[in-house]
């Protein structure tokens, strides 16, 4: 394909690393009957390189900043599966000038936790505060060690809530707890529960839910009165829910789809989360790196349930 050239109001991005979510695979599969809306699609949504040419209307003091995108392929049919792509200006989040190492070695690494904040990062954003801040709160995360569950885990202790974590199995206790969980308990648990109850005796304020059709009821027995569901995922598309056990709680029910939140919903969590990242409290578990070369492989390790983040390596970052 020929390079593209980026339009009015758009920046072209000379990529490094893209990021790989299970969107991308399910776009890729025609999940819930979508179709392939455009002839050719480049996949992904995000990812981080170099800008390294600008559109009418973009001021070139943007030429040579290091950023990492979202919302590539959102809606447009040019992902970050490519050496370069282009986007609107506001989706290319510029880092602040930071000391990188002479080897690259920092900028490779920093450049991989971006392109891991596009869909997980604003996902989680929303999941923790769309209904304003945590602090003192007591915020349950389910799939704590996800992509999305993780970077949730590190906002809601970052904000100063109390965070209860449910995860698969004991292995990954440890880790939910190394992310900023108080306690973590393994979903399959029979006294989960009384678990989180003993935790927190008036129940939980939030919830970030990754499968609200296996959890309603659970959800709902542990949720505090005045309490909010944020789910970004089902496994199933039509959900029985425990109608009056949340409606005597006063429950807020939220679903999210990242694709569509307002775009001032997106830039504030892009700025939050870049700060973030930057600062060093927020990082994403790196579960394998493929050439693009081999794009057919990460896919497929994506669909196989990664335990972390799968990237894609475009080009050296020296």
């Amino acid at each position: 394909m020929e390079d593209p050239a980026p339009g009015e109001g758009e920046v072209r991005i000379a990529l490094l690393v893209s990021g790989i979510s299970p969107g991308d695979t399910k776009k890729r599969s025609g999940w819930q009957g979508s179709p392939m809306a455009y002839p050719r699609i480049v996949p992904h949504s995000d990812g981080a390189g170099r800008i390294d040419a600008v559109g009418r209307g973009v001021g070139s003091e943007r030429l040579g900043e290091w950023v990492w995108c979202y919302g590539a392929q959102s809606y447009r049919p040019l992902g970050t599966a490519a050496e370069y792509v282009v986007v609107p200006e506001d989706l290319a989040i510029a880092f602040p000038e930071l000391e990188w190492d002479r080897a690259g070695g920092a900028r490779r690494e920093i450049l991989e936790q971006g392109a891991c904040l596009g869909i997980a990062g604003i996902t989680a954003h929303r999941a923790v505060f769309a209904d304003g801040p945590v602090r003192g709160l007591v915020v349950l995360v389910h799939g704590a060690v996800g992509g999305v569950g993780s970077i949730v885990t590190q906002l809601a202790r970052g904000d100063g809530a109390t965070v209860v974590a449910v995860v698969r199995d004991a292995a990954q206790q440890g880790v939910a707890k190394s992310l900023g969980a108080t306690r973590a308990y393994v979903s399959d648990d029979p006294d989960l529960a009384a678990g989180i109850r003993e935790l927190a005796p008036e129940g939980v304020h939030r919830i970030a839910e990754v499968d609200f059709a296996t959890h309603a009821d659970l959800d709902a027995e542990v949720l505090a009165v005045g309490g909010v569901i944020c789910s970004y995922s089902s496994s199933e598309d039509r959900v029985a829910i425990p109608y009056w056990a949340l409606g005597f709680k006063d429950a807020t029910v939220r679903l999210l789809g990242s694709d569509d939140f307002p775009a001032p919903v997106k830039a504030e969590a892009a700025r939050a989360l870049t700060d973030g990242l930057v600062a060093g409290g927020l990082r994403s578990t790196i579960a394998a790196r493929f050439p693009l070369s081999n794009i057919v492989g990460a896919h497929e390790m994506v669909e196989h349930g990664a335990a972390g983040r799968v990237v894609i390596d475009i080009t050296d970052a020296t």
